[in-house]
């Protein structure tokens, strides 16, 4: 759809010829007034991933700034609000970030009721906290809506546990580009490598190169298992299962583009006999024991 620009004072509002449509249970809900902004993650694409929290927002929102990796589905769920584009794409045109907050600002002072939208979680990767900052320094009222986080929902929609006690008992989430788009040089690769059975990667495919060569120096093994799921949740869902040694090439070979998600560990094989949506089409379980235990599942 056409993106209204975020500062010419363009938006657009969707009536998709819904009603009050969505029921929310009984419950003492909490008021959007005006003048606060609520700050809602929507999940990683899937609009049945919203919280009951964001439904209840988006009914009362008048004006609606979402990011890019949001679902047109979810964003008509708000049909009297202006819908404002604040989506911010690596290496695309981009608002600024200081722009954005201060137009939550400046639409909260002029008495809104604002709901800024972002994709996965406000607090994981999604400068949610720079935003709430902004407006807690500026006298603006916040409330924090959390929501599933794609490095969790994202590998559950393809069949990959972020944790399996018979794989690890700890699992980092880091993020393949900093503030200026590079590798981030502040994280230590070598401690992240020996420190976490597996390791989950945020917009990780522009350096994925520098990001695996830093895994296989710190020793991780070149046939270590990875997956890369892009556009995670939603129909256009791709997962290529590859490993360390080879994930670069693959990539390339797959024409897969972000936003993605990237898995290392051994968690990637239980795709083999947890690929339930290939079920929902039909496909049989690949491996039923992936981890080569031997035994029942029931008897971990």
């Amino acid at each position: 759809m056409p993106h209204p620009a975020l500062f010419n004072g363009a938006g657009s509002r969707h009536n998709p010829g819904m009603t009050d449509m969505l029921s929310l249970p009984d419950h003492d809900w909490p008021v959007l007034q005006p003048g606060w902004v609520w700050l809602c993650g929507a999940g990683p694409g899937d609009p049945g991933l919203l919280t009951l929290h964001a439904v209840n927002a988006l009914r009362q929102a008048d004006v609606v700034i979402y990011d890019a990796l949001v679902q047109e589905a979810i964003l008509a769920w708000a049909p009297q609000a202006e819908h404002i584009y604040a989506g911010k794409r690596g290496g695309k045109p981009s608002a600024k970030q200081r722009d954005i907050s201060l137009r939550l600002v400046d639409l909260a002072r002029a008495g809104k009721r604002v709901l800024r939208l972002k994709g996965g979680d406000p607090f994981v990767f999604g400068r949610g906290g720079e935003e709430a900052q902004t407006l807690v320094q500026h006298g603006i009222r916040v409330r924090i809506i959390p929501g599933i986080s794609a490095g969790i929902g994202g590998l559950a929609y393809a069949g990959i546990p972020v944790t399996h006690r018979d794989v690890n008992q700890s699992v980092t989430f880091v993020t393949g580009h900093d503030q200026s788009g590079n590798t981030p040089g502040s994280l230590d690769w070598a401690s992240i490598s020996k420190g976490s059975q597996v390791i989950v990667i945020y917009m990780g495919m522009k350096h994925i190169a520098q990001i695996a060569g830093h895994l296989i120096a710190a020793g991780r093994s070149l046939s270590e298992p990875c997956a890369v799921v892009t556009t995670a949740t939603t129909p256009d869902q791709r997962v290529l299962e590859t490993t360390l040694g080879t994930i670069v090439d693959d990539i390339a070979a797959s024409g897969m583009e972000p936003p993605a998600i990237i898995c290392v560990g051994a968690s990637v094989l239980m795709r083999q006999v947890l690929d339930w949506q290939g079920m929902m089409a039909g496909e049989a379980p690949r491996n039923l024991d992936p981890l080569g235990r031997g035994l029942p599942a029931e008897s971990a």
